[in-house]
């Protein structure tokens, strides 16, 4: 099997678990979310934005790497998915926080689908720098490369074991600001990996997907920051 059959197939895998995940909370472990935005508009604003936002930061980081073509990117997803979505939100009031069901799946096909981009070697252009570390990779030209996908991977369903753990003890923290705690340790694991890759600078040293998890955590740690309270959270239940 190619890369490209590999990658595509790792693809559905990350899909079908990351739904598998969402599932087995409510419906088998019995997490009790707050309240999400299910209405058709929402959910269209977070598909096309993560839609955009996969080809647009996927495909400029490419051309910004001396590269044609069209690219995806995971990153460029989630980002274009929270622009869109927080704008959906601010265009009609809505001042409820959405996020909270997304956490496990999120971690959990991050974790998947970077097995993907592995598999996918070259072509995929999500590998690392040559490295002389015993565990580094050869894809397939003859140097050993830094898998910073599996990097990746590994930190990733780290925080969804951590994260399982903590909601399984019905943590009320953890489960109203899961999708927040998620998105901080994305972006800063990855801005770290970041330094391991190829790609071409913007900003000094930094990538494109530098600034981009930069700015995710940065959300992130926002949202945590102005999180409500346990106590503020069970009122507005109430009311």
């Amino acid at each position: 099997m190619d890369g490209a059959a590999l990658h595509a197939m790792f693809d559905l895998a990350a899909w079908l678990s990351a739904g598998a995940a969402g599932w087995w909370l409510t419906r088998i472990a019995g997490v009790s979310f707050p309240k999400q935005s299910t209405e058709w508009p929402y959910v269209a604003a977070l598909v096309f934005g993560a839609g955009v936002g996969a080809y647009l930061f996927g495909t400029l980081n490419l051309w910004l790497s001396g590269m044609s073509g069209l690219a995806r990117s995971v990153e460029g997803a989630l980002t274009g998915g929270i622009v869109a979505v927080e704008l959906y939100k601010w265009r009609h009031g809505i001042a409820l926080r959405t996020g909270a069901r997304f956490a496990l799946p999120l971690a959990v096909g991050v974790a998947v689908g970077r097995i993907g981009c592995y598999a996918a070697g070259l072509d995929d252009f999500t590998y690392g720098t040559p490295t002389a570390l015993p565990w580094g990779h050869d894809f397939g030209d003859g140097i050993s490369r830094h898998p910073v996908q599996l990097y990746e991977s590994l930190a990733m369903a780290a925080f969804a074991v951590v994260y399982v753990a903590a909601v399984l003890r019905r943590s009320e923290p953890v489960i109203a600001n899961g999708f927040y705690l998620a998105l901080l340790v994305y972006g800063l694991q990855r801005f770290v990996w970041e330094f391991l890759k190829p790609y071409g600078p913007v900003v000094g040293p930094l990538t494109l997907f530098h600034l981009l998890s930069l700015a995710i955590a940065a959300y992130a740690a926002a949202m945590l920051a102005t999180a409500p309270q346990p106590k503020a959270l069970h009122e507005r239940a109430a009311a």
